[in-house]
């Protein structure tokens, strides 16, 4: 049940300081997860929505490569630059398509601008 370290080359990580997951027992803690595209390790085009359904598919790539889902997933941190979403109307879209069966519960801080162009950052608790 000791905690471990998990990290999948199949999705972007941030830096070697920051792992992609911590498991711990039956639980999955993903760190903040931006929109990078794995393939070139850069931030999607496209702008706010562009980040946010890419962060999302990189946070599903993490939970499937450590033996978890979004269905799993019990809790949701949303990081969002302030005025990129007044409405919650593309947070809320994304839920929609990659939360169908069980919508986790949800913070969305807004926050002040992230370094390096990154719009939205996520973060999650799932169950294995």
């Amino acid at each position: 049940m000791d905690p471990h370290v998990f990290n999948t080359p199949n999705a972007p990580r941030p830096n070697a300081f920051v792992p992609q997951a911590v498991i711990a027992g039956n639980l999955i803690f993903v760190s903040g997860t931006t929109g990078a595209d794995i393939s070139t390790g850069k931030l999607v085009t496209g702008g706010y929505e562009a980040q946010v359904i890419q962060a999302f598919k990189n946070v599903k790539t993490i939970l499937e490569d450590a033996g978890g889902s979004m269905d799993k997933v019990i809790k949701i941190t949303a990081f969002m630059v302030s005025g990129e979403d007044p409405d919650f109307s593309v947070i809320n879209k994304a839920y929609s398509n990659f939360f169908p069966n069980l919508t986790p519960a949800r913070s969305a801080p807004q926050v002040m601008p992230f370094p390096g162009g990154i719009l939205f950052s996520v973060e999650c608790i799932a169950i294995i």
